[in-house]
């Protein structure tokens, strides 16, 4: 499915009124009877949707001449399929074991944005070919991701980018623009990404404004430098002159609690000012890396795990960089909200915090850290958030809902639950049971806010005309399964999803349908 033009809704309102359609409806599919919440975050209505082919053709109430299939959606709520803005599947969707994205369809997702945190294939047209030749579960939209694109051109080193360099990135993001990237994305924690100054970025955010695409950033910091990190993400977007969006917005650590309430004041003030600015946030208190990441700082991560093993085991580098990842610990209560959520080397400690591991082995956490740094490295869940945050920013307009999961089979790893229950818990937990907003908004901001932020013309809204990518829970049942202690649940709700017009979804279980497509941007460069 090609996407052509690049047109921000500034709102999306004037698309809601349910249409009397005048002539006679013939359709493939009739969902009938269904509340509809139609993405753009006006209340639910009663009404039925028709599709055929791989279009809805009409929305509310209107005479059918033919119906081949009627589904009976009375006492459930028709959604757009969710648009996940942020989600980490780039190997997943092309692997035959996972590219059915079971775990995504079963919380009534349609679209996976891939290429986030700066990480993900650089060839885009490859990638989407791919894609199409086999299929996925879910449709599929890329961007460039700025830490592989650097790897690639300049690879693991600390430093700057040489104008040779830089040039030859600027050419790959100009062929990754012109192959159907709908922006470009960062991950300025991550090697090598986080050597990039903001000159750099600034340079290769202009290649991707003249294609009209956005900017995605992983930002520099999410705790008590948040507020600096986030000027940077606009400046870069005022400067290079294009879309900035902040991923997985939130202040991580105890520390910096609240901070993500000033963070979200200074982009609304960006906003007022005519700035395009949005944010999406996963409705967990906890976040996902690797303990790398977490707790290694940034200079010692240069040149790759050789380099690294080699700083730790050098006399004097390696007495300064204990002592860096034993204050990086210290503010996370000394490893006690670190939990290992893949390790291969030792299975036995996943699930297990750090601190519970040092406990056991008769270890310092700094040690524990260093042991898995030489073993190759960990992922981990980190319980970092307020509570209290993640409900109040969840409520602002222009933050979407987003999961920073992947797709996933079941297995021994404890992954962060996010994958599996993302958006079933943001309608079912946060919006039904506890109120904390209201379902328009919360079905808004997982499909027709998502659809605007990217420049998504056909979805993201049940409308006459768009893309069959739609969703049918139960208001009753919906809910995320998965827990932090028991992951591999699938989320409980979700009747009937289609991709493209093609059930993927059918009484809660997958088909096994791989209906998804790869949804490629074509602007050409503004003259």
């Amino acid at each position: 499915m090609r996407q052509f033009g690049f047109i921000v809704l500034a709102s999306l309102a004037w698309l809601s009124t349910p249409v009397r359609s005048a002539d006679p409806v013939v359709a493939d599919v009739l969902l009938v009877g269904g509340t509809i919440h139609d993405g753009t975050g006006r209340q639910g209505f009663a009404g039925d949707v028709a599709i055929r082919g791989d279009r809805v053709v009409a929305v509310g109430t209107f005479e059918t001449k033919s119906a081949e299939w009627r589904l009976d959606c009375r006492g459930l709520v028709v959604m757009p399929g969710a648009i996940d803005l942020h989600n980490h599947s780039d190997r997943q969707v092309v692997d035959s074991r996972t590219r059915a994205c079971v775990n995504y369809l079963l919380q009534g997702c349609t679209t996976i944005v891939t290429g986030n945190c700066g990480g993900g294939p650089v060839d885009v047209g490859d990638y989407y070919q791919k894609i199409d030749q086999a299929g996925a579960g879910a449709n599929v939209v890329h961007l460039l991701p700025h830490g592989a694109l650097r790897r690639q051109v300049v690879g693991t080193e600390r430093r700057a980018a040489t104008k040779a360099e830089l040039k030859e990135m600027q050419l790959l993001a100009e062929q990754a623009m012109t192959d159907g990237a709908w922006g470009m994305s960062t991950g300025l924690i991550y090697v090598p990404g986080t050597y990039a100054d903001t000159e750099e970025l600034v340079s290769l955010a202009q290649v991707v404004a003249r294609h009209k695409g956005i900017y995605a950033s992983h930002i520099r910091n999410e705790n008590v430098r948040l507020l600096a990190a986030v000027d940077e993400a606009m400046e870069i977007g005022r400067r290079a002159g294009l879309p900035v969006h902040v991923s997985h917005f939130k202040s991580s650590g105890r520390g910096s609690w609240g901070l993500v309430r000033r963070a979200a004041e200074r982009i609304a003030a960006a906003r007022k000012k005519g700035q395009k600015v949005t944010a999406d946030q996963y409705p967990y208190i906890a976040s996902s890396t690797s303990l790398d990441a977490t707790v290694i700082p940034t200079w010692a991560r240069a040149g790759g795990r050789k380099e690294l093993i080699r700083r730790l085991d050098d006399k004097e580098i390696g007495v300064r960089l204990r002592a860096a990842i034993a204050e990086n610990l210290s503010r996370k209560e000394n490893g006690q909200v670190l939990k290992i959520a893949r390790y291969s080397p030792r299975s036995d400690w996943v699930g297990k915090s750090v601190a519970e591991i040092a406990e056991l082995e008769k270890l310092t956490t700094v040690e524990v850290a260093v042991q898995v740094a030489k073993n190759g490295g960990a992922a981990i869940v980190n319980f970092s958030m307020s509570e209290e945050d993640v409900r109040h920013i969840m409520q602002v307009p222009w933050v979407a809902t987003a999961s920073d999961g992947r797709a996933y089979l079941p297995g021994a790893d404890r992954p962060h639950p996010r994958s599996y229950g993302t958006f079933a818990r943001k309608l079912g937990h946060y919006a039904i049971r506890e109120k904390v907003l209201g379902l328009p908004a919360a079905v808004r901001s997982m499909t027709g806010l998502p659809a605007e932020i990217l420049g998504l013309t056909d979805r993201g809204v049940v409308r006459a005309g768009m893309v069959a990518d739609v969703a049918v829970f139960d208001p009753r049942r919906i809910r995320d399964a998965a827990t932090f202690e028991d992951p591999h649940q699938f989320s409980e709700g979700f009747r009937y999803v289609f991709v493209n017009g093609r059930p993927a979804v059918y009484r809660g279980k997958p088909t096994g349908a791989l209906a998804g497509r790869a949804v490629v941007h074509s602007t050409g460069a503004a003259k």
